[in-house]
This record gives structure tokens, C-alpha cells and sequence, in this order.
């Protein structure tokens, strides 16, 4: 069996199509552009807070943190489980549908606007070189020997 040059190229061709799709994800960072750093980051002491004067028993308070925590950890952990899957799909889905709009439908019709308003606009240009430059400038030639004088009376 001979290997040629054109099948090296089309199996270099295969795997850069194939990893633009499938990049690596880093597992550890995984918000690396900030994107819900003030939204959802939510701790206890920003929810429940009690003031001076008016504090629960130790015990009482302990509990309540670690079970706003721990039930805050596994809530999201088993509806991400659940529903990170589908949720993932929807806006998959979402984001196709915005970019085929955007692509296909928004920018040919700001191309196309923009294409007519230039046209316009150079019939409006004409308009306005022909018929109210002249205008202008007659009504200019006439107002040129006007003068006004401002006397102030005391």
C-alpha cells in the first residue's frame, strides 16, 4: 500500500475540521471570562445575616450554614445532572437559530438598507445642488449689503 501526499493532507484536513468542534474544556476553571462572577455567587452571609442585639442560639446558627450550603451544593448538582443536558440543547439550539438570523436574515438587510440609503442619498444631493445652492447663494448676494447696527439707549 503507497501513501501519497494527498492523503496525509486530507487526514491533517479531517483532524483540524474534527478539533474545531471538539476542543479541550478546562475542568478546573470553569467560568475563565468571568461571565457569572457577581450573579450567582452567593454565599450565606450575603443571604442571612443577623444584627447586633438579635443573634440565634451557636448551634442553631452552625446548622443553618452548614445546611444552606450543603443544600445549596447538591441542589445544583442534581439539576445540573437532570437538566444540564437538555438545558445545554435549548440554548445550543438557541444560539444556531441567532446566528442563522443574524447571518442570513439581519446583515443582508442592513447591507441591503444601506446600499438604497446611498442611493438616496445621492438623489437627494443632487436635489439640493441644483435647486437650493443656487437658492442660497442668490439670497446671500442680496443680504450681503444689508447692515444691522445695535444702539443701546440709556
Amino acid at each position: 500500500m503507497t501513501v501519497t501526499m494527498v492523503d496525509i493532507n486530507n487526514g491533517y484536513e479531517q483532524k483540524f475540521q474534527a478539533d474545531r468542534h471538539h476542543k479541550e474544556i478546562d475542568l478546573i476553571n470553569r467560568d475563565p471570562k468571568q461571565v457569572n462572577e457577581d450573579v450567582v455567587k452567593v454565599e450565606f452571609e450575603d443571604v442571612i445575616a443577623e444584627p447586633e442585639g438579635t443573634h440565634s442560639l451557636d448551634g442553631v446558627w452552625k446548622a443553618s450554614y452548614t445546611t444552606f450550603t450543603v443544600s445549596k451544593y447538591w441542589c445544583y448538582r442534581i439539576l445540573s445532572a437532570i437538566l444540564g443536558i437538555p438545558v445545554a440543547l435549548l440554548w445550543g439550539f438557541l444560539f444556531a437559530c441567532l446566528s442563522f438570523c443574524h447571518i442570513w436574515a439581519v446583515v443582508p438587510c442592513i447591507k441591503s438598507c444601506i446600499i438604497e440609503s446611498q442611493c438616496l442619498s445621492r438623489i437627494y444631493s443632487l436635489i439640493i445642488h441644483t435647486f437650493c445652492d443656487p437658492l442660497f447663494e442668490s439670497l446671500g448676494k442680496i443680504f450681503t449689503s444689508v447692515r444691522v447696527v445695535l444702539q443701546k439707549e440709556v
